[in-house]
């Protein structure tokens, strides 16, 4: 659809990029194919590499992990041939990969539990609503799309300001729904209380329910503790409780990585996102006709791809217009003391907390200020003072 396949080249990895400033130009080292050796050029580099790094795992302190004789799997890696019919298996985790395998692996298994140290706030959803199937039904093809979209806007959006206003009835809410839909053999308590606010770590939604019907079904249950230990076939925790998996998932997160791991250089110096600010949560201090791409924690990616897409091609109209070959965000010095640094992205979570130091930096006040939510961030796009903060310079 629109051709875009056209403009895209596959199968090629971007080793190291370098912004020259005499020639106003990225160069970039490409690996194609995996080894036919390529040089692009480009006014313009945007990064929509995403947070995490996709070649190797965060790294889980399980004690005694390398006793066990069965299969150990991380999810990122998973194996094609990975047979589990009719296996125990357990996955250690709580967050929204374990919350997606368990039903999916209930289905063959003979039994598969949830292995979690600390809780998570689970939330189903339906795959389709009532809105979606009335707009669907009764309307244009192109008003049905606007008015889902809107809604897959609004309702985060509503959710979220909640959440922030009404912790505890949120709280409360949530919890109670779940109740709902477990079984009486599953205690909300430990099982579904997180020590936490709802959206201080992701919500995790389950499609129709699929994760409290395998529970349901008693195709999978939830145990909650610390592991003491794994010998060679079993889990002990320190409750005393013993897991005796034939396959142990590792679902445990995922590590932080900014830039897709590619070699940054300006003029020949390395550059280092995690050592910057973030400018509007779009560009990055010191780094020329740059932009990241980053979206919400608590809303659909794809709707800070947006806002970023708007911003990015917003200052690249007024740089022709004003005959600008590069702008570069800069942050004084008499700014980064007046200002108080916070995260870059609004979680606790434990994969988060460990890669902080991979993350740009963000400030809690003007052109430095992290995403907040879309409309927002599209208003700024639009509207929004693209001067400040920026560094702009005439073609010579």
């Amino acid at each position: 659809m629109y051709g875009i396949d056209k403009r895209m080249q596959f199968n090629h990895r971007v080793d190291d990029a370098n912004w020259l400033t005499e020639s106003k130009t990225w160069t970039m080292n490409v690996t194609a194919n995996g080894s036919e050796k390529k040089t692009l050029r480009s006014r313009w580099m945007i990064y929509a590499t995403g947070y995490y790094d996709y070649d190797s795992p965060l790294t889980a302190m399980i004690p005694g992990i390398d006793n066990f004789k069965g299969k150990v799997i991380h999810p990122q890696f998973w194996p094609k041939d990975l047979d589990y019919t009719d296996k125990d298996v357990t996955i250690i985790g709580s967050g929204a990969t374990a919350i997606t395998l368990l039903p999916v692996i209930a289905e063959k298994a003979r039994n598969v539990t949830m292995l979690q140290r600390s809780p998570s706030y689970v939330m189903s959803t339906p795959t389709q609503d009532g809105v979606e199937q009335w707009s669907r039904k009764w309307l244009p093809a192109w008003m049905a799309y606007k008015l889902i979209r809107a809604k897959w806007i609004f309702m985060p959006f509503m959710l979220t300001t909640l959440c922030a206003w009404f912790p505890n009835a949120i709280n409360k809410m949530v919890k109670g729904n779940a109740k709902k839909l477990l079984p009486p053999s599953l205690p909300i308590d430990p099982h579904f209380t997180p020590n936490y606010n709802v959206f201080e770590q992701r919500l995790c939604f389950c499609p129709d329910g699929d994760f409290y019907e395998a529970l349901r079904e008693g195709k999978a249950t939830i145990e909650t503790g610390v592991i003491e230990n794994v010998t060679a076939n079993a889990i002990k925790l320190k409750s005393g409780a013993e897991l005796n998996p034939d396959i142990i998932v590792t679902a445990t997160g995922l590590r932080m990585s900014i830039g897709g791991k590619i070699n940054i250089t300006v003029d020949g110096v390395k550059y280092n996102p995690g050592e910057k600010m973030v400018w509007k949560g779009v560009m990055f201090e010191d780094l020329p006709n740059a932009a990241y791409v980053i979206g919400y924690v608590d809303a659909s990616w794809t709707l800070g791809a947006d806002a970023t897409a708007q911003m990015v091609t917003r200052i690249m109209n007024k740089m022709k217009k004003e005959q600008v070959t590069e702008v570069v965000p800069r942050c004084s010095q008499e700014e980064k003391k007046s200002m108080k640094q916070v995260p870059v992205l609004r979680l606790t979570s434990t994969y988060v907390k460990a890669g902080m130091d991979a993350l740009p930096k963000a400030g809690d006040r003007g052109q430095w200020r992290p995403r907040s939510y879309y409309y927002e961030d599209i208003l700024m796009a639009w509207f929004g003072d693209i001067k400040s903060g920026m560094e702009w310079v005439r073609g010579v």
